[in-house]
């Protein structure tokens, strides 16, 4: 299984950590060429690898942490995204409802990337907090997953799990999705809690 990261802020920056912690390879890539953001890549550990966009598009599994008004753009770098797992890190506060013609954010991506499974998630948490070690007091940090795929679900759940968080599934994008989804100027209700699951 192969991973990508598309964008490299603040919150790509905290996703290329949780990797790196776990030693598993990512690939990294913005529209720039990779070689304006490999000493930056390099500086979190030798597991991220900064690629083009044509190149990190392989993958089996693509974080999409770029602003959401910039997801179509992405979407252009392949025709069809057949068999390719896209997790939807973007959120989408001050967009217009009827921007996205009454829909949640995510099924809009959705239709943007034809093709590929969406699962929306590890976008709820602040970016400094998403780059912290999920360990915590004991337990693990709570990462929320909703998706209209289960079997999507399941295997981000799996990674979610190997990165060291503890997901938690919401069911389907326009039902539990829209707790971790902004609508217009308004926050969905899981937005920025910031929570802790112990094993019993």
């Amino acid at each position: 299984m192969s991973y990508a990261i598309i964008g490299f802020g603040k919150i790509g920056h905290a996703l290329a950590n949780a990797f790196a912690r776990k030693g598993i390879e990512v690939s990294v890539a913005t529209t720039r060429d990779p070689e304006s953001f490999a000493s930056d890549a390099a500086a979190i550990g030798p597991t991220i690898l900064p690629k083009t966009l044509a190149e990190a598009v392989k993958a089996d599994i693509i974080f999409l942490a770029v602003r959401f008004e910039s997801h179509p753009d992405v979407a252009k770098a392949l025709p069809t995204w057949q068999g390719k797992t896209i997790v939807d890190v973007t959120n989408a506060y001050g967009v217009p409802p009827e921007q996205l013609g009454g829909q949640s954010s995510s099924k809009a991506v959705a239709q943007a990337f034809s093709g590929a499974r969406l699962v929306k998630g590890f976008n709820h948490l602040v970016a400094g907090t998403l780059d912290e070690d999920p360990a915590v007091h004991g337990g693990k940090r709570v990462v929320f997953l909703a998706s209209d795929n289960d079997g999507a679900a399941d295997k981000i759940g799996a990674l979610a799990e190997n990165l060291g968080f503890a997901p938690i599934k919401l069911g389907g994008l326009s039902e539990g999705g829209l707790l971790v989804q902004a609508r217009g100027k308004s926050w969905g209700h899981l937005i920025f809690k910031d929570l802790v699951k112990f094993d019993r």
